[in-house]
């Protein structure tokens, strides 16, 4: 293949010639010498905006050997894609490459110039593409999982120093970081929704048992030192849960998970994530019924506090077995974050599904390009008896 022009010697080279060329001109095309597959080089096409993250070096690949790469910039994750072209893509290295040829010695002197070769080292088949898509969050989950802080843990603190250097079940920022298809933010969020908390360098979760016993020890404290629920001194209360035995990491994690910061520096609880942990934990034995529930929801719950059911939108299910309703834990968390198990679970769960119960469970579903619309026509069958009826959802 060869478009020939005859340009000054002076002419931009090798693949700036290409890249400079103007709109009547040609140039000559030839193989390089070093011409063949080079499975090294492979083309990304880029949207313009994420380009100045790839020029800056703001971007990773992650992913493990039996699991499809992913870019991540600092805020988003990007699955790769290879897609072929029908044209010929062709690969011209730097100006130093250039190959400079052709019969001079008819030419006069004056008249004489040179033609350029433009040397192509490779033919690309196709391009990589980025899509946006939601963290794979799941493995994040399931690492923590794996050994979560325990009694044991704050009690045998030796042992656990030697059992962190050898164990490869705890995780550290890098290594959650190699491991998890997510960007640096997502992960945060994704450590944020799992109440995870770093300790001694490593990421985890806290047993429930674990989180119990500290709530309550707490909660107990308040009543004994008259302490409001809503001016909560942070040096005290972490000195106080120190001194009943709990390390200073997981008395300041108790504050986060179960209160939250006033402008006035103090800590006040939090009604709702009190109320629900104490709903979590009676509905720990299984399926109640409502009435039994409720008397011993009620009397958990601390005074000064006020529970309504409203509260455990996401957490809890009813079955109706005859003329008695029964509740049972169904926590939106331990839910997949892809749809399709995340539907596929819940129509595990319940064949038919009303919008009311169905919505607390797809909310924080995040599927770039793909609205809470989109999902249910994806993944769902809706049925309306009349218009004025409420929705009914089947698996599709």
């Amino acid at each position: 293949m060869e478009m020939v022009a005859e340009q000054p010697k002076s002419a931009c080279r090798g693949a700036e010639a290409v890249l400079n060329l103007q709109p009547t001109s040609s140039v000559s095309i030839a193989y390089h010498s070093l011409f063949g597959p080079h499975d090294d080089l492979i083309l990304l096409e880029l949207d313009e905006k994420l380009l100045p993250d790839v020029l800056h070096h703001r971007v990773t690949l992650r992913g493990q050997p039996d699991e499809d790469a992913v870019l991540c910039t600092m805020s988003k994750t990007y699955a790769v894609k290879f897609v072929g072209t029908s044209n010929s893509v062709l690969l011209i290295p730097p100006s130093e490459q250039l190959v400079l040829c052709g019969n001079t010695q008819d030419c006069d002197e004056k008249d004489r110039v040179e033609k350029l070769v433009a040397p192509v080292i490779k033919v690309a088949p196709g391009v990589m593409e980025l899509v946006e898509v939601a963290p794979r969050i799941d493995r994040l989950k399931m690492l923590l999982s794996e050994n979560p802080y325990r009694f044991d843990d704050a009690l045998m603190s030796e042992e656990l120093d030697e059992m962190e250097k050898n164990n490869t079940r705890l995780y550290s920022w890098s290594d959650l970081n190699d491991r998890v298809q997510a960007s640096n933010d997502e992960l945060r969020s994704g450590l944020q929704a799992l109440s995870a908390v770093e300790i001694d360098g490593y990421w985890r979760i806290v047993d429930e048992n674990y989180m119990d016993g500290i709530l309550n020890m707490l909660l107990h404290n308040l009543v004994l030192n008259d302490w409001s629920l809503n001016g909560l001194n942070e040096t005290e209360v972490i000195g106080v849960l120190q001194s009943d035995g709990f390390p200073c990491e997981i008395a300041q994690h108790c504050l986060q998970v179960y209160g939250s910061k006033t402008d006035d520096g103090v800590w006040k609880l939090d009604e709702k994530q009190v109320c629900v942990h104490f709903a979590r934990a009676i509905l720990r034995g299984g399926k109640m019924r409502m009435d039994n529930f409720m008397v011993e929801w009620m009397r958990k719950i601390p005074e000064g506090m006020q529970a309504s059911y409203d509260m455990l939108e996401g957490e809890v299910l009813t079955d109706k077995i005859g003329i008695e309703t029964w509740v049972y834990a169904f926590d939106v968390s331990s839910l997949p974050s892809a749809p399709a198990e995340r539907f596929s679970m819940l129509f595990r769960e319940r064949p038919k599904w009303e919008w009311n119960d169905l919505q607390p469970y797809i909310r924080d579903l995040s599927v770039p390009g793909l609205s809470s619309e989109g999902l249910l026509l994806k993944y769902t069958r809706r049925t309306q008896p009349t218009p004025d009826a409420e929705p009914v959802f089947s698996a599709r």
